[in-house]
């Protein structure tokens, strides 16, 4: 935090402080008065530490930190007014105490004196330079080190030569490590966080504070330890404010407003007057299109300071975490109006606008707070994605921009503009929207990149693309290893959020903005979103199905990624319920009533039924989908097969168990049980007893035809008849499993194959198409393609498959310069003797190409004798 050119020389001074500062033991206050009212103030007993602080008759360097730990409770009570008080009443005894004008400057603020904040940092920078040396014990350096920061001294270097070396010097002094994750924490550092407040947890197992902001640092990755580490938090200490508003935080992002609402009311009984509290009430109100609400909030949130930029930087950072990022903006700027400097706010804006779409202003904010603080590790990230985006390639239209790396642009630039061409003109007439503006799809081939550009830092993993309203970001084939996904339907799954987002203006729950992208990949394509499958049916069936109330909160902390991938696929099966019994007008008015700020279950019991009614007839419409999955299949789980070993060694592949089922068959159990049939077809596969496997499988495939997934009948049954070398009977299998998998790269490589054999060019092409929608980035898709094309006579996609053959480094590039020259001439490209003679450079002795090269420079009106062709 800045404060002018005053200050720019203090804060100068500051940084010899951290240069001539020497450390002196701790001179700790003790005895059993202290000790207990120390006890107090951590077990969350505020008003009695208060009391006990007032009858305490401290003498000498002891009233500093009695008065320390009063202001503290009476803060920890919203007593603002009484805590500046007590600092200033304190300074009149002990003028030349650091630590209680440290805290004198959070007083200060929280009373809204910003005049007496100021001269107070003027004073311990007057202190300090008078008396450095009686002022090196480590709840010193803790003090300075806060002051440090507030006047914008570099934060690693605060941590590195005062918070540090505190915590080295007493490791017992809990204010050092609570200084150090905090600092951590704020920079967004939260592996740092994590380490530090773990070390921390080891010496102060009961601390609300330890617990609490560990909670904080997992609150990226880990929303699961998250969870428990704030209830374990609020065991210790049942008034910890900064708990609860952690819990009530999780429970807005769970869309869970009524649980929130019950979180904030009990902090507000602690502290009436947290602003924090105050913020998150009106965004609740916001939420809840309660404009006098939020208003009424915002202001008992400002009551004692009327310009605090916390409190608008909240409320602000809520509503964009909850894809309000245009009203999340416009609290950011009315917090740096407050204070033009506070840099929180500046970082939050540059997010927000880069998911806007305002690009220039985004990154310009983004580069001023990295020069500013260097250790932000957002601002840092967003900074370094910068330089690399910079070098990416722009493919636009009408309707699209599209950045993508150069390599993949020219790939499949191209199909990616088409495909959204195509999810552009079947999704906006079908719901009825226009956009205004283009859409801007963004696609990394660094999982790290798109996690930064998405996120703000590394990490998220199990994510695909994001869409914000009108920027999408998506990571590209390249980032996924060995087994990407189905890049045509993330992309439309993407664009379909486009829609329903700005149809409703970013008012729509989580659940319902994925279960209609779900649903409508379904609609475009049947083998993409996602269908019941055995592990679905054994979840619906069991106990995993969400109340529709409250479904968004099954994807905030599950139990699995199995649970993450079933939120999606029950939020699906609702869109698929509510459309099938109200109506697709009916979802569409459901949406158009989000957006004019109605909530979800208002909206739906608006347009289709009570919410209890739709939650009862759903359950029953899924348990009906359920038991349609293999009616005639027994699904109970025997002992010993496949399934259970899973369920005990998740993680195992398909290979692995395979092996392991040959060395431990199973038992058969009889009849028609799904799981036992299974078993049994992969350990005959195993052995390579290929005609006894033929039965199991050909009876789950009667039983069940719809299968798809790694455990699927129809693969199984391809490996069978290749063994077997029954090629037409391996088609027939591999076909009925391309046609319900997404990302099938196996079944699709193994087709064009054979049909390539069988000279069946629609099929090779059907199957390079599918495959190339998968993973683009390889060449065998398009010397597959090239040459169905060159036989259907489709000369312009043969061409175009042939140029990208070129671009990934084929085995015989001679072969490909010659078959593309050949194409070229047909349509009197000059570009056909260019290729003939990279042909011939590859590969001198090539007669056709020789005798191509002839024919083109006849072609031209060259003598024949005067070309000068490559010598054999």
């Amino acid at each position: 935090m800045q404060f002018g050119r005053k200050f720019a020389k203090i804060a100068a001074r500051v940084r010899c402080w951290l240069a001539a500062l020497v450390f002196a033991p701790a001179c700790l206050v003790s005895g059993q008065g202290w000790d207990e009212a120390q006890k107090l103030f951590l077990t969350g007993e505020y008003q009695p530490c208060v009391a006990a602080c007032e009858k305490a008759s401290p003498n000498g360097f002891q009233i500093e930190d009695w008065r320390v730990l009063q202001t503290r409770a009476l803060l920890s009570l919203g007593r603002y007014p009484e805590a500046e008080g007590v600092i200033s009443n304190a300074l009149v005894q002990v003028d030349n105490s650091l630590l209680l004008r440290e805290l004198g400057i959070e007083t200060a603020k929280r009373t809204g004196n910003l005049a007496l904040r100021r001269k107070r940092i003027e004073e311990i920078n007057q202190l300090v330079s008078d008396r450095s040396w009686a002022y090196r014990q480590p709840k010193h350096l803790i003090a300075l080190g806060r002051v440090a920061l507030l006047l914008g001294a570099d934060p690693k270097t605060v941590l590195e030569r005062l918070l540090q070396p505190a915590r080295q010097a007493d490791p017992n002094f809990r204010d050092a490590w609570l200084a150090s994750g905090q600092l951590a924490l704020d920079k967004h550092d939260y592996k740092l966080a994590a380490k530090t407040f773990t070390d921390a947890q080891k010496q102060f197992p009961d601390d609300a504070e330890v617990l609490c902001g560990l909670a904080l640092a997992y609150q990226p990755s880990a929303r699961s330890n998250m969870l428990f580490l704030l209830k374990t938090a609020l065991e210790k200490n049942a008034n910890h404010v900064p708990s609860m508003l952690g819990l009530a935080d999780h429970l807005i992002d769970a869309e869970d407003y009524e649980e929130a609402d019950a979180m904030l009311d009990r902090a507000l009984k602690v502290n009436p007057w947290h602003p924090q509290a105050w913020a998150y009430r009106a965004v609740l109100a916001h939420l809840r299109n309660d404009s006098a609400g939020e208003a009424d909030a915002r202001q008992k949130g400002l009551k004692f300071w009327k310009t605090n930029p916390e409190v608008d930087h909240l409320i602000g950072a809520k509503l964009s975490q909850n894809y309000r990022f245009a009203e999340g903006a416009v609290c950011q700027r009315r917090a740096l109006e407050f204070e033009p400097e506070f840099l929180p706010a500046r970082m939050q804006l540059a997010e927000d606008l880069l998911r806007l779409g305002e690009e220039a202003e985004g990154w310009q904010l983004a580069d001023e707070v990295h020069e500013q603080d260097g250790y932000d590790v957002t601002a840092y990230n967003l900074v370094t994605l910068h330089g690399t985006m910079q070098k990416f390639q722009t493919l636009t239209n009408e309707d699209f921009v599209l950045r993508m790396g150069a390599s993949e642009a020219a790939l499949y630039g191209d199909r990616a503009l088409a495909l959204l061409g195509r999810a552009k003109a079947s999704l906006v007439t079908k719901y009825g929207i226009t956009l205004e503006r283009p859409t801007v799809v963004e696609i990394f081939p660094e999982q790290k990149d798109f996690a930064v550009r998405t996120f703000g830092m590394p990490g998220n993993p199990g994510f695909l693309g994001v869409c914000f309203g009108r920027v999408i970001t998506a990571n590209s084939p390249a980032s996924q290893g060995g087994s990407p996904a189905n890049w045509e339907a993330v992309l439309w799954h993407e664009f379909g959020h486009v829609v329903t987002l700005q149809m409703t203006r970013n008012k729509m729950p989580r659940w319902l903005s994925e279960g209609i992208s779900v649903y409508e990949e379904l609609q475009a394509n049947p083998a993409w979103g996602q269908t019941m499958n055995p592990q679905y049916r054994e979840m619906v069936l069991g106990d995993d199905l969400t109340p529709v109330s409250k479904l968004s909160s099954a994807f905030m902390s599950p139990k699995s990624n199995l649970h993450v991938q079933f939120a999606y696929y029950q939020s699906s099966l609702v869109v698929e319920y509510l459309v099938s019994k109200f109506g697709l007008e009916k979802l569409k008015a459901i949406l158009r009533s989000l957006g004019e700020g109605v909530e979800i279950n208002d909206a739906i019991t608006k347009h289709t039924a009570p919410m209890k009614q739709i939650e009862k007839e759903f359950a029953a419409f899924a348990r009906a989908k359920a038991e349609a999955l293999g009616p005639e299949l027994d699904w109970e789980k025997p002992e010993g097969t496949r399934s259970r070993r899973r369920e005990e060694a998740d993680g195992l592949n398909f290979l692995t168990m395979t092996n392991a089922l040959s060395k431990n068959p199973p038992p058969h159990v009889g009849g028609y049980n799904y799981w036992s049939l299974l078993d049994q077809a992969t350990k005959l596969i195993s052995e390579k007893k290929w005609p006894e496997a033929k039965a199991p499988l050909n009876k789950l495939i009667k039983l069940y035809p719809n299968q798809s997934g790694a455990d699927n009948a129809y693969a199984l049954l391809a490996v069978v008849h290749r063994g077997l070398n029954e090629t037409a009977a391996e088609r027939v299998a591999l076909e009925k499993w391309a046609a319900q998998e997404a990302d099938a790269l196996d079944a699709y490589l193994r087709l064009m194959e054979l049909a390539e054999t069988a000279k069946d060019w629609k099929v090779v092409a059907q199957n390079a198409e599918r495959f190339l929608a998968v993973n683009p980035l390889l060449p065998q898709p398009y010397r597959f393609l090239s040459r169905a094309s060159e036989a259907l006579g489709e000369t312009q996609p043969a061409i175009a498959a042939y140029q990208k053959l070129l671009l990934l480094d084929p085995p015989d590039p001679a072969d490909v310069h010659f078959r593309l020259a050949k194409l070229l001439r047909q349509t009197n490209e000059p570009a056909a003797k260019r290729h003939v003679l990279q042909a011939l450079e590859e590969a001198p002795r090539f007669r056709e190409a020789h005798r191509l090269f002839l024919e083109l420079a006849q072609a031209n009106g060259s003598p024949t004798n005067s070309v000068t062709a490559p010598h054999p």
